[in-house]
């Protein structure tokens, strides 16, 4: 290899065409994988040795120039080109260089094509760790915040219309109940990954007497795959993952949309830090909420990636087929994108105010508490349908007469219904609307605080 040749070139009588070298090279992303290559290598030469496949003494020679090359890639002291094809060839060529033939004794009973995949899985199952830990930082961050913000009253919206009214706290912790899935699917996904494939060699397994659940205890996976074809062919755990990133980004996007929203003049809900906004550059009193704005952008990279490993994979015959190097491309922006975008915006929302006076005005408008007047109705016996018309025909009242709900005396409500009393004027209060939803998932603050606690005792 040190020669130039191909450590696959024994039926070839011609070279490797210098543009096909470069075309099929993927060393240029692969080599951010290369210390799981080489813990790979370790644990797969302590298990040849162990079946005597290989001698202990070329395991233990072996094992140290891995670490060394380990060693050596972290200071930037080897450097990679194209002719070396993968990060696998460019470990197997220099450990060659460095010990000499007992170095090609490594790749004895295995193939790139289970190598790679257990490279990615252990990449994998090292990044959902990465990205739980973001995770749980960001929904520990919202929870705090929601308990802060305990007492502040927001207009809730469907159809982007006021709706009724809200704690901020119910809104910020719906969030957490979204990140929480998030979190909980990750960790499926990571179950579900965690499975050896070394040993699966090029397609069918290997004649030499390997000892797979030797390998497995020394990379700590609880389960082998049990289908040699299947393992080499599978990139679900990848199509997953990448699933699971895109629903976390499109989370993180909707938070965004409605942050974007809130901090314009329009609403004047929230004041994001000058830290983490940016101006124009020929509008002098710009503030834009550039960070949440490209967080909503790059929700779309992540999009493309699924998209791009689902037709990558849609139409591959069994079992190994050379157009699976382009996965790793996508896994790699999803991944990068994620916790990039996970860690900002946990920065970025720990640096926002919230304007309550603004929310609580705010929610005061719209008819928001008309459902009140309905439920009010029903508690008096009346059929819903009916209530509902009555309170329909008292908003339509108010709008005709520049008036608010709170605005209408008793004289006037009657009009509509001879039952009420003053307690319809009491109901219709925000605080009182917001409190009469007392139940587990409601927006009453007895309800938020509970779920508030469940939250911190499971943290």
């Amino acid at each position: 290899m040190a020669d130039g040749k191909k450590p696959w070139g024994g039926r070839f009588q011609k070279p490797t065409a210098k543009n096909v070298e470069k075309f099929t090279s993927s060393i240029h992303f692969d080599q951010r994988l290369y210390a799981y290559d080489i813990e790979g290598s370790i644990a797969h030469a302590t298990m040849l040795a162990s079946q005597g496949i290989i001698s202990r003494t070329e395991s233990q020679k072996i094992v140290s120039a891995l670490k060394s090359i380990s060693a050596d890639i972290e200071k930037g002291k080897i450097k990679f080109n194209v002719s070396d094809e993968d990060i696998h060839m460019a470990i197997e060529k220099e450990l060659t260089r460095r010990i000499g033939e007992t170095g090609g004794k490594l790749h004895t009973a295995r193939s790139r094509n289970d190598q790679v995949v257990l490279d990615v899985r252990l990449f994998l199952r090292t990044e959902i760790d990465s990205m739980l830990a973001l995770l749980f930082q960001l929904q520990n961050g919202l929870v705090k915040l929601a308990k802060n913000e305990i007492k502040t009253i927001m207009p809730g919206y469907t159809h982007m219309q006021k709706a009724q009214p809200v704690l901020l706290s119910h809104y910020l912790l719906a969030f957490v109940e979204m990140f929480a899935r998030d979190g909980q699917r990750m960790q499926d996904c990571k179950t579900r990954l965690n499975v050896l494939p070394l040993g699966a060699a090029a397609l069918a397994g290997t004649s030499l007497p390997i000892d797979r659940n030797k390998t497995a205890k020394i990379l700590n996976f609880p389960e082998i795959s049990k289908n040699s074809m299947d393992t080499v062919a599978d990139r679900d755990f990848i199509a997953e993952f990448i699933f699971s990133s895109a629903l976390i980004m499109m989370h993180l996007s909707r938070f965004c949309e409605d942050l974007i929203l809130w901090s314009s003049d329009e609403f004047g809900y929230i004041e994001i830090s000058d830290a983490y906004t940016t101006g124009s550059s020929i509008m002098p009193q710009k503030k834009n909420p550039d960070v949440a704005e490209l967080i909503r952008g790059k929700s779309a990279r992540v999009y493309g990636d699924l998209f791009a490993i689902m037709t990558l994979l849609k139409g591959l015959p069994m079992t190994y087929n050379r157009d699976l190097q382009e996965d790793k491309e996508p896994l790699f922006d999803a991944v990068d994108t994620v916790k990039d975008c996970l860690t900002i915006f946990t920065e970025m929302i720990s640096h926002t105010k919230f304007n309550a006076a603004k929310m609580y005005l705010a929610a005061r408008g719209g008819f928001s508490t008309a459902t009140e007047i309905a439920e009010y109705l029903v508690k008096n016996g009346m059929p819903f349908r009916g209530a509902h018309e009555i309170a329909g025909k008292i908003v339509a009242y108010c709008l005709k007469n520049k008036k608010g709900l709170e605005d209408l005396s008793l004289k006037e409500y009657k009009k509509f219904y001879e039952g009420f009393t003053e307690e319809v004027k009491d109901r219709i209060k925000l605080e009182k609307a917001v409190n009469s939803r007392n139940h587990k998932g409601g927006t009453a603050t007895a309800a938020v605080l509970e779920r508030i606690r469940e939250f911190e005792n499971n943290s």
